[in-house]
């Protein structure tokens, strides 16, 4: 039976009662709450992988806060770009930090290691990791010799051809691909935000995916260097583990399009090859 997570990206909440590009975060986030509860429970983790806040303010995560107590599944939170760290762990003081305090760890389940990784660096909307950052990840690695491992981050540590987005990537990436290099084979995937897109590909021989943020997207532009935002529809992931296989859904939970029933339709396509079937044999 595969294990189920949810992934969702860059939440970016503003102080109650503002909007951003137009937009409500929180209306935005307590509908996609809405359907994860209704419809995946039984997820075993949901995973915000950064900007949590667009202002990094604390009114902003207090709202954050109170909207995922309504989350019936337990969730673990990362940092990005536009998130300050000492007002992060202030409220989400629950929240596992590495021997620095940086917003790192890691939970091993029947699906294997998952490692959270904190690329938040102040002053700077680009990703940074470090020397202290990559030995603790190092030593992550190494602790668990055997078995799946899963990277869960808000910077992609490599260009995605957006180049606007990929200004802004993180910093000095191939310091990153050395310290994961000796344990490539068992990284079965790398999970991102930070670009508010579908997207999904491989590096290095490593699966890796993100997707639409639940506020703003970055509009599809692949030259500019300006990022543009658009009001595309948001989205969060239904992930499957096992030991052999990562599945990764994506879901526009705000899509109020017509659903169709097609029992009527397969059955009449069925009956009418079955007819043709039986005409070809006779």
């Amino acid at each position: 039976m595969p294990m189920k997570l949810i992934h969702l990206t860059d939440t970016h909440f503003v102080r109650p009662g503002e909007r951003l590009y137009g937009l409500d975060p929180r209306a935005r986030l307590d509908a996609c709450i809405a359907d994860i509860n209704r419809n995946h429970a039984d997820a075993r983790l949901a995973v915000i992988t950064g900007d949590l806040t667009h202002y990094g303010d604390r009114a902003a995560f207090l709202g954050l806060r109170d909207a995922l107590a309504a989350l019936a599944v337990p969730v673990r939170l990362l940092l990005g770009n536009h998130d300050t760290v000492e007002t992060f762990r202030e409220v989400f003081p629950e929240t596992p930090v590495d021997a620095d305090g940086r917003v790192q760890g890691v939970e091993d389940t029947e699906a294997g290691r998952l490692i959270f990784l904190d690329t938040n660096m102040a002053g700077t909307h680009a990703g940074w990791y470090d020397r202290p950052r990559l030995d603790w990840l190092s030593a992550r690695l190494a602790e668990a010799p055997e078995g799946p491992v899963y990277l869960f981050m808000h910077h992609p540590p490599f260009a995605l051809g957006i180049a606007s987005m990929d200004r802004i990537g993180l910093i000095r990436p191939d310091d990153f691909e050395a310290c994961i290099a000796p344990h490539r084979a068992r990284i079965r995937h790398i999970f991102f935000g930070h670009v508010h897109r579908p997207v999904s590909g491989s590096w290095r021989g490593v699966p890796f995916s993100t997707l639409r943020a639940t506020n703003h997207q970055v509009w599809m532009d692949l030259t500019s260097p300006e990022i543009r935002v658009s009001h595309e529809p948001p989205a969060y992931a239904v992930v499957l583990l096992t030991p052999d296989q990562t599945t990764v859904h994506t879901h526009d939970f705000l899509d109020a399009g017509p659903v169709t029933d097609l029992t009527d339709i397969a059955g009449s396509f069925w009956d009418e090859q079955a007819r043709r079937a039986e005409m070809a044999e006779g």
